[in-house]
């Protein structure tokens, strides 16, 4: 569904994403880690049209995304979330979700029962009327997953919405994240939460100064001596290897 294909992105002299393949296959959870500073974010915007690459291609459904907008992108069916929720203080849940569903909804009656319907779906139902600043951090990851789900995706970017989450609503979201899944969302997803992500991801990517270091099945991946090495750094000299 999704293909990554040589991505590189420069900042300077810093090579932040460097020629990284992978692709996400329709229907699959595909986990994207690495420790801090591993290129992860700079990715995850490429892909989302955040920012352009310097190099490489991005394919969603066998069509370029090359020179996209991100409201192109967008239109494509491949919505994102944002790590730090992207709230509009002057607005209700309701219409922060109204903002994603005028997308596909022209008329403003028609926007609203979109965003109704969505704001249920994500456990906001009884929500609707509420200025987003006074959410709980919970509610304003399920708001911005909300909002992003209004646009009508085929394909979800998540950029640590676990991130400042208790384990009750860890747990919450990742229902809906699987529910989503089996309603036939595509989900890529950015995460810290190594317990979650073994959990939930069918397939991991590992990403280690801006190179794609690993690619598999979690159990897998996490027993590779490169990521190992990214996560726990080299022995030191005359440490006990047995």
């Amino acid at each position: 569904m999704l293909q990554v294909r040589q991505l590189t992105k420069r900042f300077g002299g810093l090579v932040a994403v460097d020629a990284v393949d992978f692709a996400v296959a329709q229907g699959e959870i595909l986990g994207l880690i690495g420790p801090n500073g591993a290129g992860k974010t700079t990715l995850f915007s490429l892909v989302a049209g955040a920012i352009a690459p310097d190099g490489g291609d991005i394919l969603f459904e066998d069509r370029s995304l090359a020179g996209m907008s991100s409201a192109g992108i967008c239109r494509r069916g491949l919505a994102r979330t944002f790590q730090i929720p992207q709230t509009f203080a002057s607005m209700t849940v309701r219409e922060t979700v109204m903002t994603g569903a005028m997308l596909h909804h022209r008329r403003i009656d028609e926007a609203r029962g979109a965003a109704e319907a969505v704001a249920r779906r994500v456990g906001l139902g009884d929500r609707l009327d509420v200025p987003t600043p006074s959410l709980t951090t919970a509610e304003k990851k399920r708001l911005e997953v909300g909002r992003a789900l209004a646009t009508a995706p085929r394909m979800l970017l998540l950029d640590e919405v676990l991130a400042g989450l208790n384990p009750s609503e860890v747990g919450a979201m990742l229902e809906l994240i699987r529910a989503l899944r089996a309603e036939g969302t595509t989900v890529l997803f950015v995460e810290h939460n190594m317990e979650a992500v073994m959990g939930i991801c069918d397939r991991l990517v590992v990403m280690d100064s801006g190179r794609k270091i690993a690619d598999g099945a979690p159990a897998e991946v996490m027993r590779d001596a490169a990521v190992v090495r990214a996560y726990l750094g080299d022995p030191a000299p005359g440490a006990d290897h047995a």
